[in-house]
């Protein structure tokens, strides 16, 4: 039982009034105040995931119809290799049907002595395009060393060397000796070397390749091999050796 004093005490206090409801728009309002950063940072790994997923799997990406892979001391610069692309795709067909023709040029670096840990890395992703049978073309600085690290370089008459076969100029043919690759329109180029730009033609910086084409061992091929051997005919047509 309350005391007189108490009930003298809290004379004035009123008991607490029930709260009114809360309207639905109310209620949105609060439950966002309280789970926005949960819901935007749920949302950003969400994106990312699908981001990396989309790529992965290739979605919404053009597929190239030819790929030809550099291999060379040094990477070669944006414009010469923008410009080969679009020059080579001009001799090609849309083997694959998709409208138009494209080709890609994958570089890999190997980056001299000075430099291993970086040609370790880009030798990593040559053995991934090779194992994909990816690249058909190849554009090399020394065919002898890839032939001989490799064994995967083609005849010039199309047969397949032996694995101790070491005759790799059979394999090859200078681009300077190819009148449709000297013929090709590639412009110039700009690049930063140390600090400096350089400026040149793509033909050029270009003369000192070989072209080649791989072999195929297996029944496993590069997809679209026949256009493949269609413009190879046409990129080393007139050709000496």
């Amino acid at each position: 039982m309350a005391s007189e004093y108490l009930k003298w005490k809290y004379r004035d206090v009123k008991p607490a009034e029930k709260p009114a409801p809360l309207t639905p728009r109310e209620k949105r309002a609060n439950w966002w105040y309280y789970n926005k950063w949960p819901v935007v940072i749920g949302l950003v790994l969400v994106l990312a995931a699908g981001d990396i997923l989309w790529h992965a799997l290739g979605i919404g990406e053009t597929e190239p119809d030819f790929q030809f892979a550099y291999v060379g001391e040094g990477p070669l610069p944006d414009d010469t290799a923008a410009a080969l692309e679009t020059a080579l795709a001009a001799l090609g067909t849309d083997a694959n049907g998709d409208g138009r023709t494209l080709v890609r040029l994958n570089q890999y670096v190997t980056g001299g002595q000075a430099n291993a840990d970086y040609g370790y890395a880009s030798s990593t992703r040559l053995a991934a395009d090779i194992e994909g049978s990816d690249s058909y073309f190849f554009l090399l600085e020394d065919p002898e060393g890839f032939q001989r690290g490799y064994q995967l370089l083609r005849r010039l008459d199309g047969t397949l060397p032996e694995e101790t076969d070491g005759d790799w100029a059979g394999c090859c043919l200078a681009w300077a000796d190819c009148p449709v690759l000297t013929g090709l329109d590639l412009g110039t180029y700009s690049h930063i070397v140390l600090g400096e730009e350089v400026t040149g033609q793509s033909q050029e910086l270009l003369r000192g390749l070989y072209i080649a084409r791989r072999g195929f061992w297996t029944e496993k091929v590069s997809a679209n091999a026949e256009a493949c051997d269609e413009l190879w005919n046409t990129l080393t047509e007139g050709a000496t050796q």
